[in-house]
């Protein structure tokens, strides 16, 4: 029995494309939106796209998220060295995909996939260094110090749960084979954090934590109980 629609990946096969190269045509517009809601192709609808169109928008393999990290850092002059800390992370290029500048092509939840050429454009912008320094997770040490609070005070806070980061980051290594860090809050998460500022909430439990718990638009969730959440 002939299939009568499609998702993405059946008409990829159908269409005898790599998958990746098929959302990347539905991204440029290649591949019209879906015709069978809520996300699927016709038979027709996918029997009227040129494969070789499709194949020649994304000529070489995509490539993950840890090898898009290292020519990121490549592009930098810090490259990403075996052994050694790396300079960008897999994480970053997770808060490109977020922040709309480069294209996820998986369908994985846990792992990235990129169009080769989309990447290469990234690495050429002016501003890389400022893009990559935003989306960098910062340590406690250097959360603390960006809002000018104490460590102990910030260690507390975390401890007490009442600020908490969403965040998660590859559990995989960069195509240098760097591993990835335990979850850590984004620089632009704290810069949205008003610092030194009184905790009302918090004196009870911590009198000398200075940590604003007044909610930040976009960034910052005031919560039951004076809970603060980061958010992208």
């Amino acid at each position: 029995m002939r299939r009568t629609e499609y998702d993405a990946g059946q008409a990829a096969k159908r269409l005898k494309v790599a998958a990746a190269a098929f959302r990347w045509a539905r991204h440029t517009g290649l591949v019209p939106a879906p015709d069978v809601p809520p996300s699927r192709w016709s038979r027709a609808a996918v029997e009227a796209l040129d494969a070789d169109t499709i194949r020649a928008a994304m000529p070489t393999a995509p490539i993950g998220s840890g090898a898009a990290a290292d020519l990121i850092a490549d592009a930098l002059g810090t490259p990403n060295v075996i052994g050694e800390k790396a300079n960008v992370t897999a994480f970053v290029v997770r808060r490109f995909v977020d922040r709309g500048l480069l294209v996820d092509l998986s369908a994985n939840p846990d792992g990235t996939l990129h169009h080769p050429g989309q990447v290469a454009e990234v690495c050429r912008r002016e501003d890389l260094a400022d893009l990559v320094a935003a989306g960098t997770p910062l340590g406690p040490e250097q959360a603390a110090a960006r809002l000018r609070v104490r460590r102990a005070d910030w260690d507390h806070m975390v401890r007490l749960g009442w600020v908490r980061s969403p965040q998660s980051i590859d559990a995989g290594r960069t195509a240098a084979g760097h591993s990835s860090s335990p979850p850590r809050p984004g620089s632009q998460h704290t810069r949205s954090l008003r610092p030194a500022q009184p905790c009302p909430a918090a004196a009870p439990l911590c009198p000398t934590a200075t940590v604003r718990c007044e909610p930040v638009v976009g960034r910052f969730v005031q919560g039951e109980r004076g809970h603060v959440s980061w958010s992208p």
